[in-house]
């Protein structure tokens, strides 16, 4: 009889267990994605060669071309409070016969920003960029000799800017600084021998200040099509000091990449660059590549 009753119990006990796991049998909750951050980066290499015999009649030189890039984006947001970081990094070299090796593409670019939205498309902000490059670059001379005209740091450009964010998507923002001060480095004395404008830095000494300036800074990053994207980015930089048409300096930096697998790409590049202080005319460059392209990341 006890063995009956026990029994018995057990058997209660074990429907009871059941049921109540049934009853609560509720689904469990989605996880919240609790990170702020979205990243991203990207790492490039392209290499290009060009060969002829001695007795090629149509012309040519024999030449060897590489170049790389690195490039990343870091990206918080949470709340009103954003922090948006941007880094690039472009070198070239290419080599032709009978001329050495030269530099084909040199360029150091970082930029960061914290910012508090205001509304929906604008924020207040302030940020910090700066531009550079690796390598020495020279100008070839006419008699086979090459004049020293930039390195690294010099020049070296470091702008701070507070003022308004004007973003309408994630593809597009506009940044309206009217108090951006910033600092030119020179740090090679001997550049001034080959660039009297020493990029503005007075003679003699390493860094120009400009206290009082305005800086306008536009980005965009779209994507054409499934396999075409278009990246631009336009700055703009005036002196209030010395404001004038002449004065006020301009860069436009394109670039157009064509994706043929998952991890090569065809881009294009190019540079339109005004700034009285480096020559009185328009500077620009141009590059087209075909190499592979390795991108990762959680941006969206």
């Amino acid at each position: 009889m006890k063995n009956f009753i026990l029994t018995l119990l057990v058997f209660v006990l074990a429907v009871s267990l059941t049921m109540a796991q049934g009853g609560t049998n509720v689904p469990e909750p989605i996880p919240t994605d609790t990170s702020y951050w979205q990243s991203e980066f990207s790492a490039g290499l392209n290499f290009n060669q060009a060969g002829f015999s001695n007795n090629w009649k149509a012309g040519g030189v024999n030449s060897v071309a590489f170049g790389s890039i690195i490039a990343g984006k870091a990206l918080y947001q949470k709340d009103k409070i954003s922090w948006d970081n941007e880094l690039e990094l472009l070198f070239g070299i290419v080599r032709n016969e009978g001329e050495g090796t030269r530099k084909s593409n040199d360029r150091i670019f970082l930029d960061s920003k914290l910012g508090y939205q205001m509304s929906k498309k604008w924020s207040s902000y302030f940020s910090v960029n700066y531009l550079s490059q690796f390598a020495e670059g020279y100008k070839y001379n006419e008699d086979g000799t090459k004049s020293l005209i930039s390195k690294f740091m010099a020049p070296g450009y470091l702008t701070s800017s507070l003022g308004f964010e004007f973003k309408p998507n994630k593809e597009f923002f506009l940044r309206i600084g009217p108090f951006s001060p910033r600092f030119t480095f020179v740090t090679d004395d001997q550049i001034i021998a080959n660039v009297p404008a020493n990029y503005g830095v007075p003679a003699g000494e390493t860094v120009r200040v400009e206290w009082l300036a305005m800086q306008v800074f536009a980005s965009l990053d779209k994507n054409l099509s499934e396999n075409l994207n278009l990246k631009s980015r336009y700055t703009m930089f005036a002196n209030y000091e010395t404001l004038s048409l002449k004065n006020i300096d301009h860069r436009l930096d394109v670039t157009l990449t064509a994706k043929i697998s998952s991890i090569i790409n065809v881009t294009l590049t190019g540079i339109s660059l005004y700034d009285i202080d480096q020559d009185p005319g328009v500077q620009y460059s141009q590059g087209l590549a075909l190499g592979i392209l390795y991108k990762v990341g959680n941006k969206k």
